[in-house]
């Protein structure tokens, strides 16, 4: 018989549901009986005991909000009674000791990537395109749809063609409501001739000029990150010349981080061509050149030790802390056992937890560094008149996620449990195998933006409402925290965690599952909706306040 409802850690005094429950009705858990105050939806809390205003309210064993009048036992827990709070944190000496997942089953495994000269292993062989400013934009948007056109890379030609039969059906004095989208033919299945090259993607981005010097400078060393990425096989630069963003800034930062970088790279300065058309023509032909060297590179294997995965969540519910996050914690903590690199980032969406992960963390001057980077975002926030309570959105508290030490406690279980063996800012890379924090903004693009730019060769996207976010260079999975949004949105939804919620699977069940997943996607052998879908979403993070 499916749980009505759960606690999730001992601690806790509140009790979320599972399934819709009514007011009046008495629920039983664990031998006691709650009789119901208000009507209580499926990923809603209500308390186990009387609240008085000030109570603290705990979930997850932590604190994370206090009662602003009384509440009954059996009442709802909404926005309107329960305001966020978190214990504040410091550094301390730790006594934490981890226990590692049995990983005999996954003993030997490896996964088929594409091996770079550097020791790098990557899940896909992308070309890349990188803009050092927003002026030349519209220039790649031309090639881009030259080449995804000629080269099989386009996903549009399904719309195209819906809209030529909607066309023709009003030039023939037709009703275009009798044209059914879904009888147009299905053209994604296209003819690529490049069958070793993923994908050509393109780093479209607002910066490079115009702002703050500091914002440029950040943004040089986030485009080097993205041109050295293990999935990224040759780049084309497009520069216009008088920007703030200089090329030769571009290739400092490049050298800095890769002095051995050995990858083709093209540069075109629109400034110093014959004239537009040329550099365009240029620029389509020695990229053209390229991906038919880059074309002759194979997937070979390579042991999971290769594996950097970033784990994400976006258009989270009431549930996402309970299945889908654990889950991918789970499958988190498996690859930290097998020699792996983890990251964890959106760093709002650590507000709550701080003190666990500070305590987790092996290194004295990275847990002080995690707490500086904490506190100077959170000081960021307030002086402008936010703060991370501010960080759930409408969505996260229409499905349960009533404060932000509930949303972010929730969140912080993709890192699962395993000891945090560095803490990195914004752009650098991860170059120790285990759970890395990176700082980020909780913004799902921002955030996958920095994962990648940390070395993420895949990210798995956990939601409980539905995203269509992806990542240009990075194959991103997206795993649902319930079985409806994934019926309901099947298109963009590659892992279903709603088994966890029904009682038919376990977290460590699931988390296997999610791991297999994984070394299928690294090795091609699936190719996640997202990146099926050209789901390539790219934004800069500024520095400014964005949760």
């Amino acid at each position: 018989m499916r749980k009505r409802v759960l606690k999730v850690h001992d601690a806790d005094n509140v009790l979320v549901a599972l399934v819709n429950l009514t007011k009046g009705e008495a629920v039983v858990y664990e031998n006691e009986t709650y009789t119901l105050q208000d009507d209580v939806n499926a990923k809603h809390k209500f308390f186990t005991t009387d609240m008085q205003p000030g109570d603290k309210v705990i979930m997850y064993g932590v604190l994370v909000g206090t009662a602003q009048q009384f509440i009954p036992k059996g009442g709802w827990m909404s926005t309107e009674n329960v305001k966020h709070a978190a214990a504040p944190y410091v550094y301390r000496t730790s006594s934490f000791e981890w226990t590692a997942p049995d990983v005999s089953k996954f003993a030997g495994r490896t996964f088929n990537g594409y091996h770079r000269s550097n020791g790098d292993v990557g899940t896909a062989n992308y070309w890349l395109f990188i803009p050092t400013v927003f002026c030349e934009n519209r220039n790649l948007d031309v090639i881009r749809e030259a080449l995804y056109n000629e080269l099989g890379y386009a996903v549009t030609d399904k719309y195209k063609q819906f809209t030529h039969q909607l066309l023709q059906a009003s030039l023939q004095g037709e009703d275009i409501n009798a044209v059914d989208f879904f009888t147009v033919p299905e053209s994604l299945k296209v003819n690529r001739p490049f069958k070793n090259v993923d994908g050509i993607k393109f780093l479209n981005h607002q910066g490079g000029c115009g702002g703050i010097r500091q914002d440029a400078a950040v943004l040089s060393k986030l485009l080097a990150a993205y041109a050295n990425h293990p999935n990224v096989a040759g780049v084309t630069v497009l520069s216009l010349g008088c920007q703030n963003l200089q090329v030769q800034d571009f290739k400092n930062d490049l050298k800095e981080l890769a002095p051995d970088f050995d990858k083709p790279l093209l540069i075109f300065e629109q400034q110093q061509s014959q004239s537009e058309e040329q550099l365009i023509a240029d620029a389509i032909k020695q990229t053209f050149a390229g991906l038919i060297e880059i074309n002759k590179i194979e997937r070979k294997p390579a042991p999971l030790t290769k594996m950097c995965v970033g784990v994400k969540c976006g258009g989270s519910d009431g549930f996402s802390g309970i299945s889908a996050n654990p889950a991918v914690g789970y499958c988190s903590d498996l690859l930290v056992a097998l020699g792996a690199k983890v990251l964890l980032a959106e760093f709002p969406e650590l507000c709550g937890a701080e003190q666990n992960l500070i305590d987790r963390t092996k290194d004295e001057a990275a847990a002080k560094k995690f707490i500086h980077l904490m506190k100077s975002y959170s000081d960021a926030a307030e002086a402008a008149g936010s703060g991370f309570h501010m960080n759930p959105s409408p969505g996260n508290i229409k499905d349960g996620l009533i404060t932000d030490a509930i949303k972010s406690n929730g969140a912080a279980k993709k890192g699962g449990t395993s000891p945090v063996v560095d803490v990195l800012d914004y752009t650098e890379r991860a170059t120790k195998p285990g759970l890395n924090l990176v700082c980020t903004p909780g913004n799902d693009v921002e955030a996958t933006t920095g994962k990648a730019a940390s070395g993420a060769t895949l990210i798995l996207f956990t939601t409980g409402l539905g995203t269509p976010t992806g990542n240009p260079v990075c194959p991103t999975i997206k795993v649902s925290s319930n079985s409806n949004l994934t019926k309901r949105m099947n298109d963009i939804i590659d892992i279903d965690t709603g088994p966890v919620i029904e009682g038919d699977k376990t977290i460590e069940q699931m988390g296997e599952d999610i791991l297999e997943y994984c070394i299928k996607a690294a090795s091609g052998e699936v190719i996640p909706k997202a990146v099926l879908l050209n789901q390539d979403d790219f934004i800069p993070w500024k520095r400014g306040v964005s949760l």
